[in-house]
């Protein structure tokens, strides 16, 4: 028998590990086990999922620290929401109109990643998380100060005081009012849509991650001076990871606006880019399972916990220390391999062996 290759085996467990949670989901919720106020959290729990997974291939693959991910989630919601919104005659098809949102968010955050990884990726360390975050602040700012209207002539922009500079012809549309943001959205994402959306993330990354391409991207954080002696060109492979994971960040903005009725720019703040870090690096750097698994039990979390509303976040805190202390205990490491040891059958082990030799 043809073993499968370590990689390839992961991978399919991290594939397995979601379609098997997206079939119990919906398995639950068909027997009414599942409260509508943690259904509504599906979407959003899918949107960081994305967000966890691209943010990884930043920071845990590439190696570089990156505080402005809520900056791209910006971009790719606003951006896919008035798409959404100018294509409703045009394309009268809803998922096919939600999957050129997202297209157009994801290609918006793109660019975005581009503008800003030309000048910030010739930085390293606490320079470059320092740039970043500006780089999302600036984002909100400009979106606070953004109009945008649509009419029978088209889109209409402005950087004005208000929406009356637009000068929309008579059954124009107010799409982006400023600090306001955008309302009446149609909420067209689903739990369904988020699930293939992180289908495809995960595709991208692990297949980025197993290429070329990818060993290059770790070869750079590895040893930057190694991988440059040996031909490795660091801004095109540096600007690979960077500009990947912003435009999945922008597709899962334009998911995560579409659940919503109304969006605001203080919606995708700093904190949200430190809340996406934190799913991160408590799933481990590299682990791009561990940040799936992170971002769905810390985004469900506080809702379990609501019904202890006074203690409510110190809980969610001391979970948090306890959960980083655990990931980070060699000790507790050992006792769950040997736990695995015992657990696995002898043959098991010795194909697995016989697979990481071959």
């Amino acid at each position: 028998m043809i073993m499968m290759k370590k990689t390839a085996r992961s991978n399919a467990y991290t594939y397995a590990l979601v379609i098997i949670s997206f079939i119990i989901v919906q398995l639950l919720i068909k027997g009414g086990y599942i409260s509508s106020s943690l259904q509504g959290q599906l979407v959003p729990i899918c949107a960081y999922v994305v967000m966890a997974v691209s943010l990884n291939l930043t920071v845990g693959i590439l190696g570089e620290l990156s505080l402005g991910h809520a900056g791209f989630m910006s971009v790719g919601a606003f951006a896919g929401v008035v798409a959404c919104i100018s294509l409703e005659n045009v394309i009268p098809i809803t998922l096919l109109r939600v999957i050129v949102s997202m297209i157009t968010g994801a290609l918006c955050a793109g660019v975005a990643g581009v503008i800003i990884g030309v000048p910030v990726l010739r930085l390293k360390g606490d320079y470059l998380a320092i740039v970043t975050l500006a780089f999302g602040e600036i984002i909100k700012n400009i979106i606070n100060c953004l109009y945008v209207g649509i009419d029978q002539l088209g889109l209409h922009v402005s950087f004005l005081t208000d929406a009356n500079s637009l000068n929309l012809a008579p059954g124009g549309r107010v799409l982006i009012d400023g600090p306001l943001g955008i309302t009446g959205i149609p909420k067209l994402s689903t739990f369904t849509m988020g699930f293939v959306l992180i289908l495809i993330t995960l595709f991208i990354v692990l297949n980025l991650i197993d290429s070329r391409a990818g060993r290059a991207i770790m070869a750079l954080r590895d040893n930057r001076i190694a991988a440059e002696s040996v031909g490795i060109h660091v801004t095109k492979y540096k600007m690979m990871a960077f500009v990947t994971s912003a435009a999945l960040a922008g597709a899962a903005g334009t998911l995560f606006a579409m659940n919503f009725s109304t969006i605001i720019a203080t919606k995708f703040s700093f904190n949200t880019s430190i809340l996406v870090l934190v799913f991160v690096v408590l799933g481990g750097l590299g682990n791009i399972r561990g940040s799936i698994i992170a971002a769905t039990v810390l985004t469900v979390l506080p809702e379990m916990l609501r019904q202890f509303n006074t203690y409510r976040m110190l809980l969610y805190a001391v979970v948090l220390i306890l959960m980083m202390i655990a990931t980070n205990n060699d000790v507790l490491k050992g006792h769950l391999e040997n736990l695995r040891e015992r657990l696995l059958p002898a043959n098991y082990r010795k194909g697995k062996k016989g697979a990481e030799n071959g």
